[in-house]
């Protein structure tokens, strides 16, 4: 099942066809013991769209959700953060080895943009890239009970510059995209999940690439488990699991770019920069 969050509700689409819900309880609903079986329930007491909506105006599919994002958990990160440190970056070695995963807050509900909704560059920053992840839809209880793709747009040259300033290359209006939908699913993705990015210029593609989930080295299981403890979230949360593809250190995003991750079964998400 997929659910997608839109202006005046919910829409979901599911095997046994599309339907609305006006005013869907989006915080409510990350509450639940099981958010699947939830809103399954509520589905089976009305009935179906005669045909799939025409339209449907996106938003991101957040409620009042915080978003954190765990660094380094492809080999391929790791290499980038050390090549691109100014400290040597030996510690991202350490980390990407270590028993605890690295965790950090990414974004605030406003800080969040949804589909074809623009994404900001830092304006004191030379060196920004998307990072495409796959997200974690968490419940209050600490559950993984869905996935959506996530945009972990950062500026590299100011975390290479000094780690410590992480919270500035990561944390700023516009940093964060999520969607198109949360995918419900009872079984975890598999291996060979593919993670596609695309970024158009001009009309152009100038850099695409792709990772599979099979090199992700921490189990989404395992960082949520580091993620809740002595740490509490009343609404549920999203996490973002880190990034495999790496553009080369020459390319920068620019105002104008499109950026395109795909993540099968979820879908696209697409979003212009500002």
């Amino acid at each position: 099942m997929r659910v997608y969050r839109t202006v005046g509700g919910a829409v979901l689409e599911s095997d046994r066809g599309w339907f609305e819900i006006p005013g869907f309880p989006w915080d409510q609903w990350f509450c639940q013991d099981d958010p699947r079986d939830w809103i399954n329930h509520r589905l089976s007491a009305i009935s179906p769209l005669a045909l799939p909506p025409a339209s449907i105006d996106l938003c991101a599919p957040i409620g009042s959700q915080e978003v954190w994002a765990a660094g380094v958990t492809y080999y391929r990160s790791r290499t980038a953060r050390i090549e691109e440190s100014a400290q040597g970056g030996d510690f991202y070695d350490r980390v990407y080895s270590a028993d605890r995963p690295e965790l950090f807050f990414k974004a605030s509900p406003h800080r969040v943009v949804g589909p074809r909704q623009p994404l900001r560059l830092r304006s004191d920053a030379r060196w920004m890239v998307p990072e495409p992840e796959l997200t974690l839809c968490i419940n209050a209880q600490g559950r993984i009970f869905g996935y959506t793709v996530g945009n972990d747009l950062s500026s590299r040259d100011i975390e290479g510059a000094n780690p410590l300033y992480l919270p500035q290359a990561k944390v700023f209006d516009g940093c964060c995209g999520l969607g198109p939908c949360l995918l419900l699913t009872e079984e975890p993705l598999p291996p060979e999940t593919e993670i596609a990015l695309a970024i158009d210029r001009s009309g152009e593609t100038v850099f695409q690439e792709t990772t599979r989930l099979e090199q992700l080295r921490r189990s989404p299981e395992e960082l949520v488990e580091y993620l809740f403890r002595d740490n509490s979230f009343p609404k549920g949360c999203f996490l973002l699991t880190g990034t495999g593809i790496v553009p080369p250190s020459d390319f920068s995003l620019r105002s104008g770019d499109w950026v395109r991750i795909s993540i099968e079964p979820i879908g696209t998400l697409e979003n212009p920069v500002a």
